[in-house]
C-alpha cells in the first residue's frame, strides 16, 4: 500500500509559495499510506526531474522551482525492493518517444514472469512496479495505446500516474483508489489516493473554502490532463482483480484445503504488505469478519485501522465486563 498525490496548475494564478506549501501538505498527509520513502517529479526546461529519498515525507523538503506546472508525487510502504536503495523508490524515470516519470499505488504479481516472457532488459531496480515502465518503454511510445497495453498486461491491484516531458498528467485507474478534484476558479487539478488524504492536505493550505468539482474515475479509466487543463479519456479492459486469485494460482495449486481456508491463509501472509499485523487480521476473522470483507478493507488503510481499533475497543470492554 502506497499513496499517489500531485497537482497540475494550468491557469498559473496561484502563487509559487502556495503551490510549494500544497506539495508539502499533500506529501505529509499521504504518509498515512506509507512512510518508508517519498518522492516527487516535475518538469524543468523540458526535462523530467525526480527527487526522492528513503525517508518519511515530513522529513523531506520538497521544493520545485517557481514556474513548475505539475507535480507527481508518491509515498511508499515497501512491499518489494529495499527502500534504502533509492532506485527502488517512486517515481521512476522512463524513456519512450518522450521522457516521463511513473508512480504506482498497489502490488503487481506477475513482474517476474513478464520480464522473462517479454525479454525485458536486466535492471538493478527490484520493485515490482518497474516492470510497467519497461513495458511502456518496449513499445517506444507513451500514449493511450501503450498505457492500455501495459494496464492489460500487468496483474495485480494498481492505480498508476505518469507525467511526461510536456507536463501532461496521465492517470490509469485500476482497483486502487483515486480522488481527483478540479478547482476551475483557481485553474488547478489536485489528486490524492484517498479522500481523507485530500481533506487533510487541503485543510493545511486553506483551499477547502474554494469551489471544486470531483472528477469521477472508475476501474478501467485512463485520463490525460494536458497543459491547458483539458481532460481526454480512454479506457482499458478491466480484468478479474488479481489481489488474491493470483496468489492462489502461483502458490496454492497443490493445496487440498478449501477456498476459504486458503483465502484466510493468504490474508495472513500478505497483510504485512499493507502495513497490517497478522494478529489484527486474526482478530477480525475471530470477531466474525469474512476474508472477503477484510480483503476489501486492506485497500483502504484508514478503514481497516479504524475497524481494528473499534474491535479492540469492544474486546477490551467485554473483558472489563467479565472482570466485574
Amino acid at each position: 500500500m502506497c499513496a499517489l498525490f500531485g497537482w497540475l496548475d494550468y491557469k498559473h494564478i496561484i502563487p509559487h509559495k502556495v503551490l510549494k506549501k500544497l506539495t508539502q501538505a499533500l506529501a505529509n498527509a499521504a504518509e498515512e499510506r506509507g512512510t518508508d520513502a517519498a518522492g516527487i517529479s516535475y518538469i524543468r526546461d523540458g526535462k523530467v526531474v525526480i527527487y526522492k529519498r528513503p525517508k518519511p515525507a515530513h522529513k523531506i523538503r520538497f521544493d520545485a522551482p517557481d514556474g513548475t506546472i505539475a507535480i507527481m508525487g508518491h509515498t511508499r510502504l515497501t512491499t518489494q525492493g529495499n527502500q534504502k536503495f533509492n532506485q527502488n523508490n517512486h517515481p521512476f524515470p522512463g524513456h519512450a518517444d518522450k521522457e516521463f516519470s511513473f508512480a504506482h499505488n498497489g502490488v503487481l504479481y506477475n513482474d517476474v514472469e513478464l520480464r522473462k516472457e517479454k525479454n525485458l532488459p536486466d535492471t538493478h531496480i527490484e520493485t515490482d512496479s518497474y516492470v510497467a515502465v519497461q513495458i511502456i518503454e518496449q513499445q517506444k511510445k507513451l500514449d493511450f495505446d501503450s498505457l492500455k497495453n501495459m494496464a492489460e498486461t500487468v496483474h495485480g491491484n494498481f492505480t498508476f500516474t505518469v507525467l511526461d516531458e510536456n507536463n501532461s498528467l496521465y492517470i490509469v485507474k485500476g482497483s486502487n483508489p483515486m480522488c481527483l478534484l478540479h478547482f476551475e476558479e483557481l485553474g488547478i487539478y489536485i489528486y490524492t489516493s484517498t479522500e481523507s488524504i485530500m481533506k487533510n492536505a487541503l485543510g493545511k493550505v486553506n483551499m477547502l473554502s474554494f469551489p471544486y468539482t470531483r472528477i469521477e474515475t472508475v476501474n478501467g479509466d485512463i485520463l490525460k490532463i494536458d497543459i491547458k487543463g483539458c481532460i481526454i479519456r480512454s479506457e482499458f479492459e478491466r480484468k478479474e482483480d488479481f489481489r488474491y486469485t493470483s496468489w492462489l494460482k502461483y502458490s496454492y495449486d497443490d493445496f487440498e484445503d478449501d477456498y476459504y481456508n486458503q483465502h484466510e491463509q493468504l490474508l495472513l501472509e500478505m497483510c504485512n504488505c499493507y502495513g497490517i499485523d497478522e494478529e489484527d487480521v486474526m482478530m477480525l476473522l475471530d470477531y466474525g469478519y469474512s476474508a472477503d470483507e477484510i480483503e476489501d478493507m486492506l485497500c483502504d488503510y484508514s478503514l481497516i485501522t479504524d475497524t481494528v481499533r473499534a474491535v479492540k475497543g469492544e474486546e477490551e470492554y467485554e473483558d472489563f465486563l467479565c472482570e466485574i
